[in-house]
C-alpha cells in the first residue's frame, strides 16, 4: 500500500487515492503553473519523489517522518545533494504492491529501509527478494536510524543483495559536521 505526503504534512490515503495525487503532483492533472510559480516569476522547483519499501508498521506519518529524520541528519553530515530535506515528497509503498513494476518503470528514487533491531537483516532481505520477484528497483539507497558503521549488518546486505538476488544498494557514509564531500 502506498501513501504520500498531504501538502500540510502527513496523511494516510489509500493506494489508489495516493497514487492519483502524486501524479496530479507530477503534471498530469492539466499542466498549469502553481499560483505561487506565477506571481513570483520563477518556475516553481520540482520536488523530488522518494520512493521507499521496507519501513516497519505504524501510523504512517511516524513511518515518513523517520525518513526525513534520516535525510535530515545526511543533510546536516555534509551531504548536500539532499538540500533541504523538507523539499523531498516521501512515498512509502509496500514491497508487494501489485503497482510495483509500473512504479519502478517510472520512479528513478527509490530508498530501503533497515532496522537496527536483530531482524533488521532478515526482514530487509525478505523486502529485497519480493521486490526482486515483482519486477521492483534493482538500485536502492538504504536508509537506517543511525548506525555508525557499514561493517556487518548493512556490508552484508549489500553483498548479499548484489550476489543473490542482482540488486545494487547504495550506502552513504555518516560522516560528522564540518566534514566536505
Amino acid at each position: 500500500m502506498a501513501a504520500a505526503e498531504d501538502g500540510d504534512g502527513f496523511g494516510a490515503l489509500d493506494q489508489a487515492a495516493g497514487l492519483r495525487r502524486w501524479a496530479e503532483r507530477q503534471g498530469a492533472g492539466g499542466g498549469e503553473p502553481s499560483v505561487a510559480a506565477l506571481s513570483s516569476g520563477a518556475p516553481e522547483a520540482p520536488r523530488p519523489t522518494l520512493m521507499v519499501v521496507g519501513l516497519p508498521g505504524g501510523a504512517q506519518r511516524q513511518r515518513l517522518e523517520r525518513v526525513r529524520r534520516t535525510l535530515q541528519r545526511w543533510q546536516a553530515g555534509g551531504h548536500a545533494w539532499v538540500g533541504d530535506p523538507a523539499r523531498w515528497q516521501l512515498v512509502a509503498l509496500e514491497e508487494d504492491s501489485p503497482h510495483l513494476h509500473t512504479l519502478a518503470c517510472q520512479q528513478p528514487r527509490w530508498a530501503l529501509w533497515v532496522e537496527g533491531d536483530p531482524d533488521g537483516f532478515r526482514r530487509a532481505y525478505q523486502c529485497l527478494r519480493r521486490l526482486r520477484e515483482g519486477g521492483g528497483p534493482t538500485r536502492l539507497l538504504v536508509m537506517h536510524p543511525g548506525f555508525a558503521s557499514h561493517a556487518g549488518l548493512l556490508d552484508n546486505l549489500r553483498q548479499a543483495a548484489r550476489t543473490f538476488l542482482g540488486i545494487e544498494l547504495l550506502l552513504l557514509a555518516e560522516r560528522p559536521k564540518g566534514h566536505g564531500e
